[in-house]
């Protein structure tokens, strides 16, 4: 199992450079707790005292809110099984007095404090950050998902939290500020034989639908799946669907059509909650 996620409170620098707790701490190494970049008691730009800290989408008694989070511009993120994939954030957040800075991270789970949640903190130390109007800035951000570090199981829909720093001191963090979705990568192949046919032969197509499988770093079959087998006629600018079949316990796909002119044929698969789209390159054949 994996070691209890942990609220941890951390200011300045510290908050941005050294959030993630030890993997010697669990026994998968994927052990985090939930950041709180900002002091509540960092001294206010416009004023002195403590900042007032308040948690969900707006401050209690305050003005502060966090309006916008959103990974790679709202399409999912994809993983495959070796390359790390980096994901644009983007975090808006006003309040009266102007906003100063901003924090995000992506989490999954049924709570933050759930031993088995995952989460994944922003790349940078410093946000790029441009100011919408007085009150409302907008920050950019990334985040990398490494499939070293994933399960099947973190398929699937996740959280964006966040957290904002006002000019008066105000703190405003929401742990469900956005919604985004990570997907394991998919393969799709197609082969049409025998090249070249007589007209009217029997024409077999075989192919195989595989996904990222993040438990054995591997791609394994995809089952059970709808896939399509769509022709495009030579010249023709778009394909037409012919008919579905379903993936093997393999993740194999295997039928047969008649032959009868010059095209190219190919398996599209409509993707899942956990699985991309995708289509493979058309197979040309030459029909005698």
């Amino acid at each position: 199992m994996r070691i209890r996620a942990t609220v941890a409170a951390v200011s300045g620098a510290l908050a941005l450079s050294a959030l993630a707790v030890p993997a010697a701490q669990a026994d998968d190494g994927r052990s985090w707790s939930v950041p709180h970049p900002f002091s509540a008691s960092q001294p206010s730009k416009a004023e002195s005292g403590k900042a007032k800290r308040s948690f969900g989408a707006t401050a209690q008694g305050g003005s502060a809110l966090i309006t916008h989070a959103v990974l790679n511009g709202g399409k999912p993120a994809v993983a495959g099984t070796k390359t790390p994939q980096t994901y644009s954030l983007s975090i808006t957040a006003t309040d009266d007095s102007g906003i100063t800075d901003v924090y995000a991270y992506v989490w999954r789970g049924k709570s933050v404090d759930d031993p088995d949640s995952i989460g994944i903190y922003q790349n940078e130390d410093v946000n790029d950050c441009k100011a919408v109007d007085a009150n409302t800035l907008t920050c950019k951000m990334t985040v990398t998902f490494d499939p070293a570090m994933l399960y099947n199981s973190d398929a699937g829909s996740w959280k964006i939290g966040a957290a904002a720093l006002a000019n008066d001191g105000e703190v405003i963090e929401n742990h469900t500020a956005g919604k985004t979705s990570l997907q394991r990568f998919s393969k799709l192949t197609v082969n049409a034989s025998p090249e070249p046919v007589k007209k009217g032969q029997t024409l077999t197509v075989t192919g195989k639908l595989t996904r990222a499988n993040w438990d054995t770093a591997t791609y394994k079959g995809y089952t059970n799946q709808p896939v399509k087998l769509q022709f495009k006629k030579k010249g023709a600018t778009s394909y037409t669907t012919v008919k579905t079949v379903t993936s093997s316990s393999t993740g194999a796909l295997k039928t047969t059509v008649k032959a009868s002119v010059d095209g190219y044929w190919r398996y599209s698969f409509a993707g899942t909650s956990t699985t991309p789209a995708v289509s493979a390159a058309g197979d040309f054949v030459d029909v005698k």
